[in-house]
């Protein structure tokens, strides 16, 4: 049956930001049901992470550019379609949470802009009419875009009601059934990554025939599913039922999967076919137990990756904020229809760790990955992730109270340990609730609740491991709450104001053994949050490269810094005697500053490594910032810089500073990454050569070269482009101070000699 549009006129939210309903009820209705984020409010620390997200980014963003592809095709990247629908997506829930009329203002201009540029056949993209639904060159995103078209325009008209944001969506989805299906083309012939950037268009396509009850979205989400199994399709649930393992799945690319998982979960929901979540939780399975970090982030290079590959170093490009962001979203999918903790404990860790610290504390700032040991590099430029991240934090507010079913009865589900509140309807009353909570200084919590009459329910407490366990009492009196599942229960009663319900958690830090790739290491943390070393925080130490975890039982909590959470304890050096003590921050607060951080340090009572650097205290330099931000004394081989500036310049130096002199007596200086136009050293005129100098205030003096450097010239890079990491070395005939180490040379062109440059991975010095 085919709906027409003068069926699905509803009116707008009574209060303004309350979501409509939907027209198709659902056949797998969800256990644990969202609530509208007007009804929410969050405050402590996630809270100021959320508002600095709505007030610091979603409002001060300039919509022009998200919107110039569309004015003027095509825009000037392949994907730039896809930022104003995720803003609406995110904007939108962020101003229904906050209630901000200069927000609401300005989705109205930008969804006005948005939908002006629509043209007569729905097409509502960024590609000249020649290179539309296909994989052309520079323009081979486009069912992507209809896709966050359709996410950010449902989401506006859900909670304001616009009618022509609904008729803009039919549009769309009308334009895509015509083109795509059985007696046109493929959509994995429009799709990246084996298709399934195109085919993760699931989820609202399936959400539009939910606000339409139009039956021909249906039958093109059911013929999205079948494409996987084409010959040449991404075999999604094929894979996840038989191999059950997310890197052996099309192209393991992260971000697109998950994003079709998502939509799964949306078409299992309103067909009430339970079968098609198996794939899913087969998926969820398989990251949480092989591919997930401490800090709820997953992939590298947005890639799943081999069981158990989980390296912290900036080089591996580690969890893309797309990625932690569509993973929130799917653990928040399978929380609702489930009901389980386990997917809410999910959430919690993304959110209180990989997701925020990707965030700058700002609000207005995204990194695009974010690794467990190294810098955070903010970056303001219009990419996929700095548009991404609002996005779950938008989310944020609606995994923190739902509401669930126990034997008939309502129950308030409570997943968050923020000072907090929440309004609902419990027992055929309106409810408000408080948490006044001492979290995350306290493992003390209290719920005030408010009825407008009495009302009968139940309330479950989701209880984490860090948690556990928790102690009840109401109205000042013990009561026992019943586990069950991960939750905590107590059991219906009727619930008059003034009822108070206090509860006790456990608050305390926890160092935590590595595995695996980090066996022998060990992490701090408190409560939900793992902290990491901020060398910004602790000056006068050494690098977190040269640290190592005391002993489990020192470390506290840091009184009288206000927001912030800081934890004290010892750590132990090869730099100095005994102990000394260092403080860690939150992996979401650490490195804000700039400085270096470090998740994962050697656990009580494991020997250091005799071949550390002495240059890993100092401070790195070149001649040239470049375009490559690694790092020259990190350890990390693959971190690496460059001096390319476009120019040309008739010597290039990489080098290291230190505080005070160290005895060095061998130097070796490793290569960088070397490119068709430059990267290495020119040594047809002499070889690299090395200086130091022995105090701060001297000049740099020659006492070296690099004689094993190879033969190059200003356009052949020699034996390096076939070496990985190669490396070369000057041995000093005595022993020398040195406050600073530098390798010197002439850059090389390549095939541009309008321009030279030269690489370094690292610079290191030894004592022998």
């Amino acid at each position: 049956m085919v709906l027409g549009l003068q069926m699905n006129v509803l009116a707008a939210p009574a209060s303004g930001r309350e979501p409509l309903p939907y027209i198709v009820t659902a056949h797998l209705p969800d256990a644990a049901a969202l609530l509208s984020p007007a009804d929410i409010h969050i405050g402590g620390w996630l809270g100021r992470r959320i508002m600095a997200n709505a007030t610091n980014r979603l409002l001060t963003i300039d919509t022009k550019p998200l919107l110039a592809g569309f004015q003027h095709r095509p825009g000037e990247q392949a994907w730039i379609g896809e930022h104003v629908g995720k803003w609406l997506h995110a904007a939108t829930l962020a101003w229904a949470y906050t209630g901000d009329p200069r927000l609401r203002a300005k989705l109205d201009r930008v969804v006005s802009e948005l939908l002006a540029t629509q043209e007569p056949d729905g097409y509502l993209g960024t590609y000249p009419p020649d290179k539309r639904f296909g994989l052309y060159p520079g323009a081979d995103w486009d069912v992507w875009v209809h896709k966050y078209d359709l996410i950010g325009l449902l989401k506006y008209y859900r909670y304001t009601g616009n009618q022509r944001a609904l008729l803009a969506c039919r549009k769309i989805a009308d334009l895509l059934t015509r083109t795509f299906g059985p007696g046109g083309k493929s959509i994995l012939s429009a799709g990246t990554h084996r298709g399934m950037a195109a085919t993760s268009v699931l989820k609202p396509i399936v959400q539009l025939y939910r606000y339409t009850g139009d039956e021909r979205y249906l039958a093109f989400a059911r013929y999205i599913v079948k494409s996987w199994d084409a010959p040449d399709g991404p075999k999604i649930i094929h894979t996840l039922l038989v191999k059950k393992q997310v890197d052996k799945t099309a192209n393991g690319k992260a971000y697109e999967m998950l994003s079709n998982l998502v939509g799964l979960c949306e078409l299992a929901r309103v067909t009430g076919e339970p079968q098609l979540l198996t794939p899913v939780i087969n998926a969820w399975q398989d990251i949480v137990s092989k591919r997930l970090y401490i800090t709820g982030g997953t992939s590298q290079g947005e890639h799943f990756h081999g069981d158990y590959y989980l390296p912290n170093q900036m080089s591996a490009q580690v969890s893309e904020t797309c990625v932690t962001t569509t993973w929130i979203e799917l653990n928040l999918e399978l929380f609702r229809l489930t009901g389980n903790a386990e997917y809410g404990n999910e959430l919690e860790k993304s959110l209180y760790n990989h997701l925020t610290a990707a965030q700058n504390p700002r609000g207005d700032d995204w990194c695009y990955f974010t690794s467990l040991d190294g810098t955070k590099p903010y970056d303001s430029g219009i990419t996929c992730c700095h548009s991404s991240g609002p996005r779950a934090l938008a989310l944020a507010p609606m995994q923190a109270y739902l509401k669930g079913q126990d034997e008939g009865v309502d129950a308030l589900l409570v997943s968050t340990f923020e000072p907090s509140s929440v309004n609902l309807a419990l027992g055929g009353e309106t409810v408000s609730v408080q948490q006044i909570s001492q979290f995350p200084f306290a493992g003390k919590s209290e719920l005030r609740f408010s009825p407008a009459h009495p009302a009968r329910f139940s309330v479950r407490i989701r209880v984490p491991s860090w948690a556990s366990p928790l102690t009840f009492t109401l109205n000042r009196e013990p009561i026992l709450a019943l586990p069950c599942s991960g939750w905590a229960v107590i059991p219906a009663r009727t619930w008059t104001r003034g009822d108070t319900l206090r509860f006790e958690f456990n608050l305390a830090p926890r160092l935590v053994p590595g595995d695996h790739g980090n066996q022998g290491l060990a992490a701090l943390e408190w409560g939900p949050f793992v902290c990491a070393y901020d060398a910004g925080c602790n000056p006068g130490l050494p690098p977190a490269s040269l640290l190592a975890f005391a002993d489990t039982n020192s470390f506290h909590l840091r009184p009288g810094h206000g927001a912030a959470v800081q934890l004290a304890g010892n750590v132990r050096s090869p730099r100095f005697s005994g102990t000394k003590p260092a403080i860690f921050l939150p992996f979401a607060d650490a490195g804000a500053d700039g400085k270096r951080y470090r998740v994962w340090l050697p656990a009580p009572g494991t020997s250091f490594s005799t071949n550390i650097s002495l240059l890993s205290a100092g401070v790195e330099s070149r001649s040239r910032k470049g375009n490559v931000q690694g790092s020259i004394n990190d350890g990390d081989l693959d971190s690496f810089v460059v001096t390319f500036d476009g120019r040309k310049r008739a010597w290039d130096w990489f080098a290291v500073t230190l505080d005070k002199p160290e005895t060095i007596r061998r130097v070796v200086f490793v290569s960088g990454k070397v490119f068709h136009d430059g990267g290495w050293f020119d040594a047809s005129a002499g070889k690299p050569y090395l200086q130091i100098r022995p105090s701060l205030d001297s000049k740099w003096e020659t006492v070296g070269e690099f004689a094993d450097y190879p033969a190059t010239t200003a356009t052949s890079s020699a034996s390096l482009a076939k070496g990985s990491h190669p490396s070369f070395a000057v041995e000093l005939p005595t022993a020398m101070k040195a406050c600073a180490v530098r390798v010197i040379g002439k850059p090389a062109c390549g095939d541009n000699p309008a321009q030279a440059f030269s690489s370094c991975a690292e610079l290191e010095a030894f004592a022998d």
